[in-house]
């Protein structure tokens, strides 16, 4: 009798949407259009170990249980964020079970990038035996954070962000399934679909909720006006500590290397307005000027380092000003990485070099004995010389040639640098000449 008094609960828009079956996928036409890898595989007849590497609210959770349903499997779904060895092991217990029963399970685990080694190796066993065909899904790249053997026995494929035409088409279904009550104004349907950033999941949620706050206030006109003042909208999809930061950052360096103050712009506002640490952009555009500019324009580090101290005064978000004029300087500025290919080609040299001793002429001799033992004999100091410069004196251990590993490029200041290092050369020259 109690039975007759329960209400069902209505399913999340999200959940009352899912799809049912291949065709109804939005998106991933990559990977589900007809010849596709992801299409070819649900059409061989037998499941096989996946990942799914994409970011939030592309289909990962639904392409794993469809993968279920099209080949007729119990279907066991596990969070690495919540479970353990223990929930692992539990899990293969019901599988053995079903087995029993003469059922395949699907063994799907959400953001696999959470288990650690010793929780990713605790599948393997079960995922070689075939008591399981093993799904994980991840935002992270699965090179970096998947164990190589489980790896190895699984097919990785990329799923990408919703196009905005995708999502759109998400938006008339939701309308004509669920939502069929309210009027959109198209531009208000480009707000939802801009806000939601590629993010099905996110756009479906922001429908619900612009539902929601429609019914509250007795209206179903949906205006752009009505979702900025009916709905809390987050930042756009970032992940501080994820692929999708590493890539940013990449981006806006890249830009700056490219002379384009448009896209360096771009991609720092980006990551402000997204949430990433100011401090840290902060010293990434130092590194930056050292690595990129160099001694063609030393103008550049100095603004570098006055931005980021700029901004640890200020702070947010009058701070952040600084840094935009600084990546804005930093991609104007003449290029050069001679002074960090100098430094990498010295260090990896001193790397596999041997251990060489100081040369004579070039030892501090502050002690008797040291004089005596020819401590800085010979030693030729440079402001006595022509030009301030012992031409034909050397400062390197004996046995290492002049490796000319800083090497100006004709950019900014680095002409003139290149034009006194070939005349101080020219010098170095002479003087060995006249002593043959």
């Amino acid at each position: 009798m109690d039975d007759l008094f329960k209400v069902a609960p209505t399913p999340p828009l999200a959940e009352a949407l899912r799809p049912q079956n291949l065709d109804q996928v939005i998106g991933q036409s990559h990977l589900l259009g007809a010849g596709k890898p992801l299409r070819l595989a649900f059409e061989s007849g037998r499941p096989h170990s996946m990942i799914l590497w994409g970011p939030p609210g592309v289909g990962k959770t639904t392409l794993a249980r469809l993968t279920a349903n099209a080949f007729a499997c119990e279907f066991i779904a596990l969070s690495a964020v919540f479970s353990g060895v223990k929930d692992i092991r539990a899990a293969m217990e019901q599988a053995e079970q079903y087995l029993a029963q003469g059922k395949h399970t699907i063994l799907f685990v959400d953001e696999i990038h959470r288990f650690n080694k010793a929780q990713q190796d605790a599948l393997l066993p079960y995922a070689e035996s075939g008591l399981v065909t093993f799904i994980g899904a991840t935002t992270e790249n699965p090179s970096f954070e998947v164990n190589s053997a489980l790896l190895s026995r699984a097919q990785v494929y990329v799923l990408q962000s919703l196009t905005e035409d995708e999502l759109k088409l998400l938006v008339t279904r939701a309308q004509s399934q669920v939502l069929a009550h309210l009027q959109f104004d198209p531009a208000a349907i480009d707000t939802l679909v801009g806000y939601a950033d590629g993010d099905a999941r996110r756009l479906l949620n922001l429908l619900e909720q612009t539902s929601s706050a429609a019914a509250g206030v007795g209206t179903t006109e949906i205006t752009p006006e009505f979702i900025q003042n009916a709905l809390t909208l987050n930042a756009r999809r970032f992940d501080k500590g994820g692929d999708n930061f590493y890539d940013q950052i990449s981006a806006l360096h890249k830009s700056v290397r490219g002379s384009n103050p448009d896209a360096a712009l771009y991609w720092l506002c980006r990551m402000l307005d997204g949430g990433a640490d100011a401090k840290y952009l902060s010293r990434r555009i130092v590194r930056m000027a050292w690595e990129d500019i160099g001694i063609a324009d030393p103008r550049a580090m100095q603004i570098a380092n006055d931005a980021a101290t700029t901004y640890e005064r200020l702070g947010s978000p009058e701070g952040e000003l600084a840094l935009g004029q600084a990546v804005i300087y930093l991609a104007i500025a003449a290029k050069s990485n001679a002074g960090y290919n100098a430094f990498n080609q010295a260090m990896e040299f001193i790397k596999q070099d041997k251990s060489r001793e100081v040369p004579v002429h070039l030892r501090n001799a502050p002690t008797k004995l040291m004089k005596e033992l020819g401590y800085g004999h010979a030693y030729r100091y440079a402001h006595d010389e022509p030009e301030a410069y012992a031409a034909g004196e050397t400062y390197l251990p004996d046995g290492i040639p002049d490796p000319h590993w800083y090497e100006p490029v004709p950019r900014g200041l680095e002409i003139k640098i290149a034009d006194k290092l070939a005349h101080l050369r020219s010098l170095d020259a002479a003087a060995k000449k006249s002593k043959k």
